[in-house]
């Protein structure tokens, strides 16, 4: 179910169960898709833990590829898998100097995720969703 962010159309956000793939660990974790226009090539995956939330930032594109074939290279890789009861599913590895984790989950969310941000920024139309001024601007004040 998608939930639209109050003020603007343009964004978004889809509850997905994802399942780590670990020895011995069988937890399902609630994550939060995020995807705005203003932000066209990135999308988030929002984690609650005991310590607080945990946000991760990556391209919409490992998502979308993903879906098809292994991508990825560094700190977010995406690929197709089957479950155990046959199923479709999309895992996605999450790497930082803290630690890793490997989840799964159906690949009928992350598809219909992936095709609601193509909806509002079709692939190859992304630059123009971007403020370049606001981008500069942001750069420079860091």
């Amino acid at each position: 179910m998608f939930k639209r962010t109050e003020g603007t159309g343009a964004t978004f956000r889809q509850s997905v169960t994802m399942h780590c793939v670990d020895v011995g660990v069988a937890a399902a974790l609630d994550v939060d898709l995020g995807y705005s226009a203003a932000d066209p090539f990135a999308v988030t995956a929002s984690f609650q833990t005991e310590y607080g939330e945990v946000v991760w930032t990556f391209a919409r594109d490992l998502l979308l590829r993903g879906l098809t074939r292994p991508v990825g290279d560094g700190d977010v890789e995406v690929w197709p898998a089957v479950g155990f009861t046959g199923a479709a599913m999309v895992r996605i590895e999450f790497r930082s100097p803290d630690g890793e984790l490997l989840v799964e989950t159906p690949s009928r969310g992350i598809t219909a995720f992936v095709n609601q941000t193509l909806r509002l920024v079709p692939a190859g139309e992304e630059s123009a969703h971007l403020d370049v001024d606001e981008l500069i601007d942001q750069l420079l004040a860091v």
